[in-house]
């Protein structure tokens, strides 16, 4: 049986008034669980927000591009490469490495010249691809099997964590290694309404009215959190176990500090996790929900009744699953499971970082 290696990353934390993932009407976003109704941040949305953690604190070669603008994106590369070969010419020379590669690009309209260039369907694709990819166009290479190796080969970081779909091609598709999870409240929500108005700086003096009338939906709720990465997949993808330890444990820092960004200038809801369990198994993953399936209720706050729910269902996931090979735990968690020898918790967020990483490389080798 080949090797496997799981991170599990379990957070709770509690968000005040606030609407950071809206609906098509601009209402929060819920779900049913439970019998009742959550509060729900949609898994696109919070990728979204660690995607964007990436970019502030990724290198460049490391970073993935999704983009309509690939043709652009490489001509402007290919120009860099040769600054004697024109805009025009670089544009041309993009696209048909690109069509050679297996990615459909718009057919040139009078009407719509803006979409020139464009591709069908949004790509992904790494800065060193995208480098090579240009490299090949100058070299004039036209062979799809060799242009498709080249997008296959050294994806970035982020491609190999939230995968890419290729609707072009299959071939072309990479397998994501991270799972993010809807966050949904620990309890039931309802959902409150904000009105507002609006003065006009220029109104008379005699005008008592206002400028504008509104209203915007909100709700506050306690969050469960909960994310999963395949180390020994992440591995495979990366080629080099010391940088997918360095990885997955950016992407713990980054699913830990990272908010989405829905109407944050009006509700400054910047808050952080009260506690961070991370997990690392050999046999599965496990997402510890379910010690939420009962609704949360209290008048004096939901976080310490969430707290041992939480702790009670990773005791009942272990009867079912194997011990895991170590955990860490940061915040208010307090597992108290006297069976794991491996439980540590942790002073700081930082230490818990480097602990991480320490434990989990030499696992990622073995792999």
């Amino acid at each position: 049986m080949k090797n496997r290696t799981y991170v599990d990353i379990n957070l709770l934390q509690s968000v005040p008034a606030s609407n950071i993932n809206r609906d098509d009407t601009g209402s929060p976003k819920t779900a049913q669980y439970g019998g009742v109704t959550r509060s729900r941040v949609s898994s696109q949305a919070w990728k979204k927000a660690i995607r964007q953690y990436f970019i502030d604190h990724l290198e460049e070669k490391n970073l993935g591009t999704r983009t309509l603008e690939l043709v652009g994106f490489v001509a402007d590369k290919i120009q860099k490469l040769d600054d004697s070969i024109t805009h025009t010419e670089a544009m041309d020379k993009a696209e048909k490495v690109v069509n050679k590669a297996g990615l459909k690009t718009n057919t040139k309209s009078k009407k719509h010249p803006e979409n020139d260039y464009k591709l069908k369907a949004l790509f992904f694709i790494g800065n060193e691809q995208a480098d090579k990819l240009a490299q090949a166009a100058v070299d004039g290479v036209d062979d799809k099997k060799e242009l498709q190796a080249i997008l296959n080969d050294n994806p970035a970081v982020d491609i190999s964590l939230f995968g890419r779909m290729a609707a072009d091609d299959p071939t072309l598709n990479e397998d994501a290694s991270a799972q993010v999870a809807h966050a949904i409240s620990t309890h039931a929500v309802n959902t409150e309404y904000d009105f507002f108005t609006a003065t006009d700086d220029f109104s008379s003096k005699d005008n008592a009215g206002a400028g504008m009338l509104g209203t915007m939906e909100y709700n506050s709720s306690t969050l469960y959190r909960y994310a999963n990465v395949s180390g020994h997949e992440l591995v495979k993808q990366l080629g080099d176990p010391k940088k997918a330890a360095k990885s997955i444990a950016l992407f713990i820092e980054a699913f830990v500090k990272s908010m989405p960004t829905g109407k944050s200038n009006s509700y400054a809801n910047e808050t952080l996790p009260s506690a961070i369990v991370v997990t690392i198994r050999d046999d599965r993953p496990v997402n510890l929900v379910n010690g939420f399936e009962k609704p949360v209720s209290s008048d004096d706050g939901y976080l310490d009744e969430s707290l041992e729910r939480l702790n009670g269902e990773f005791e009942k996931a272990n009867q079912f699953v194997d011990a895991p090979k170590f955990v860490l735990t940061l915040g208010d968690s307090n597992l108290e499971d006297k069976n794991l020898e491996s439980l540590e918790a942790m002073s700081n967020f930082n230490d818990l970082l480097s602990k991480f990483v320490e434990e989990v490389t030499p696992l990622l080798s073995e792999d």
